[in-house]
């Protein structure tokens, strides 16, 4: 090799080894950087979950007579959407349920049974000693009396709960971006204030925060059974969408955005035990209705379950939660759509 090619081929290496120490600079920045925003939504979210945490004195259930862990057991989550926002001021104990939704996590499978609990439904409330609708009894006796009414319906312990008004349903989801949502037909619905200024068109579409609350409270084409639907839907997308890669660096919005509007005995570890559910993706969600039928007997309107459905229901959630032993005859009760819908996402 003479002088010349010598000299080409020093500046060359040289060359080279310029690009792989700014490449590896460049790595070890966003490494720090991810290393850094990661601690900062830690402490920002352990902040947010000691301000949301809010225990519910009750009596402890023989369903459940001891404690459970998130990350060991199989557990239940009972999500509660209050009829109530700022604007509303209708404040926490006089509000009623808007959503109630029973979610059993089953450790092993990291497998996840979502139910729909029609807010109209003829159920027996311990608080009051009578039979009312199941929306009331957030109105008679706050979160407490609402866990116990769905333990007595469902005959399965409430491990936890999640409660929501109409503003922080809002906030995650406009944190989010927006979710993918089905709108299954033409709608004009009233938003958070009470106004009906939301508009939307039918087919599958992203959604605001307003949006989604919109598709969330709409019955008046359909019925409670279609809204309990929709509403697992919307649940099982912003799940999706907050296990995506892309949402990472939104959660301190959300985080943000959670706010005073949202409560829940969970505490921050608790809470991140559940990124083993989502490790691997969008985990299966299978969603379950309670069947019944209108009743307009008493000059009231009562949704009536089925005792039949209301069995087949209990048996399931038992079952996913290892109360009893697994039973064959499930199927009939479970909607395949958010089946397919999360085994696509798994990786």
């Amino acid at each position: 090799m003479n002088r010349r090619s010598y000299k080409k081929e020093i500046k060359k290496s040289s060359k080279k080894r310029k690009i792989l120490t700014v490449s590896l600079i460049i790595v070890a920045s966003l490494l720090i950087s991810l290393s850094t925003y990661a601690a900062y939504l830690t402490k920002k979210a352990e902040s947010a979950a000691g301000n949301a945490f809010e225990v519910v004195e009750r009596e402890k259930t023989p369903l459940r007579p001891e404690k459970v862990e998130p990350i060991n057991d199989n557990i239940s989550i009972l999500f509660v959407g209050i009829d109530d926002s700022e604007q509303r001021g209708q404040g926490d104990t006089n509000s009623r349920s808007d959503a109630l939704m029973l979610a059993t996590l089953n450790n092993k499978s990291k497998t996840v049974k979502l139910v729909s609990i029609p807010r109209d439904s003829y159920v027996y409330i311990d608080e009051v000693g009578y039979k009312d609708k199941i929306t009331h009894a957030h109105a008679y006796g706050g979160t407490r009396a609402s866990i116990e009414t769905v333990e007595d319906l469902l005959e399965v312990p409430v491990d936890y709960y999640v409660k929501m008004n109409f503003d922080a349903f809002i906030d995650v989801i406009d944190a989010l971006g927006g979710i993918e949502a089905e709108v299954p037909y033409k709608l004009l619905e009233k938003d958070e204030n009470d106004q009906r200024t939301v508009q939307l068109q039918p087919g599958l579409q992203e959604l605001n925060g307003r949006e989604a609350l919109a598709l969330a409270r709409t019955r008046k084409l359909d019925n409670d059974i279609e809204r309990g639907k929709r509403q697992q839907m919307i649940l099982s997308s912003i799940i999706k969408k907050a296990s995506s890669a892309s949402s990472f660096t939104k959660y301190g919005d959300v985080i943000e955005a959670v706010g005073d509007n949202m409560k829940t005995d969970l505490t921050f570890d608790e809470m991140k035990s559940f990124f083993e559910y989502i490790k691997g993706g969008l985990p299966q969600i299978d969603t379950l209705t309670l069947d019944g039928y209108d009743d307009m007997s008493t000059g009231t309107y009562y949704w009536k379950l089925k005792e039949e459905s209301l069995e087949e229901t209990r048996d399931i959630l038992k079952s996913h939660l290892g109360l009893q032993p697994e039973t064959s005859n499930i199927s009939d009760n479970i909607s395949d759509t958010n089946n397919n819908y999360a085994a696509d996402d798994r990786h």
